[in-house]
Formats: C-alpha cells, sequence, structure tokens
C-alpha cells in the first residue's frame, strides 16, 4: 500500500505522540505488555490501511475506540480458544488433532463468531442453539418465543452467512 508525503507525515506524527499513551491504556485492558504492543501496532496499522489520518481530530478518543474493538476482538478470542481447548482436553489422546489443524480449528471458529456477531440476536440464539444444542426447530421456536417458521428463515440467514464468510 502506498501512503503519499502528507498522509506519511502525519501518521508519524500521530505515532510518535500518541503511541506511548495508547501502548501504556492497552496495557492496562490486557494485561500482557507483548499482546499489549501488537494491539497498538494493530491500531496504527488499522489507520494507515484506512487511509483517514487527516480526518482525525481528537487522536486519542480516535485511537481509544479503535483500540477498544480491536480488544474486544482479542478477548473474544481468547473465550474462544480456552473453550477450544478444554473440549479438546476432553478428546482421547489418539484423537487428538495437530497443532496445525487445531491452529486451523481456531481460525475457522473465530471466522464464524465474527460472522455471528454481524447477525441479528434472534438468527444468531437459533443458529446456537440448533448447532451447539442441537434443538430442533419448534424446541427453537419455543425458546425463543417465535413461530417455527420465523427460526426456519433465521437459520437459513445464519447458515448462509456462516457458508459465505468461508468461500
Amino acid at each position: 500500500m502506498s501512503v503519499n508525503q502528507p498522509q506519511e507525515q502525519l501518521l508519524h506524527r500521530l505515532y510518535s505522540h500518541h503511541h506511548g499513551w495508547l501502548l501504556a491504556w492497552l496495557r492496562r485492558k490486557v494485561k500482557q505488555s507483548e499482546q499489549a504492543a501488537d494491539l497498538a501496532q494493530d491500531t496504527f496499522l488499522s489507520i494507515l490501511n484506512a487511509n483517514n489520518v487527516q480526518d482525525i481530530l481528537e487522536p486519542r478518543p480516535f485511537l481509544a475506540t479503535i483500540a477498544r474493538r480491536l480488544v474486544a476482538n482479542y478477548h473474544r478470542r481468547q473465550v474462544i480458544e480456552a473453550a477450544y481447548l478444554d473440549a479438546l482436553a476432553t478428546l482421547p489422546e489418539a484423537q487428538v488433532p495437530s497443532l496445525e489443524e487445531r491452529a486451523l480449528a481456531l481460525e475457522l471458529l473465530q471466522q464464524i463468531d465474527h460472522t455471528l456477531n454481524k447477525l441479528p440476536i434472534k438468527a444468531r440464539q437459533a443458529f446456537l442453539l440448533a448447532h451447539l444444542e442441537g434443538l430442533s426447530y419448534a424446541e427453537i421456536a419455543v425458546e425463543l418465543q417465535v413461530s417455527t417458521s420465523s427460526v426456519k428463515q433465521y437459520l437459513t440467514r445464519a447458515n448462509q452467512q456462516c457458508f459465505f464468510s468461508m468461500l
């Protein structure tokens, strides 16, 4: 990606003036220096990719907003990874996937989580009840207090979103 000279100068100034503050802010949020440093870099990389550094009027609130989203994603990934590792711990040793297979599965789980979080709450709940709890359409309808045709619509939408996000 090519950044024009004024953009590059503005980004350099933003980075040099606010990186230390952002890093300290992130350390309080994630408690791990290495992860805080990665999230700080990701914050500035996000700004670089958006190519809109000239539009930033209040740098610290702007940086905090981006970083807050990145921290939320980081925590969500941690929860998914912990749940996956807990599930793996229950498998017999012969069935435990390789490190590469685990990494691919975690990436897929995170992609599904990201996709589901874009859905309306009822569609997300229907998907989780069907796929994780194994409930029927009728049972999901009772749980969500909707009709079975609504459940079918929710699941169709959620399944399509997940399928197309993996292409």
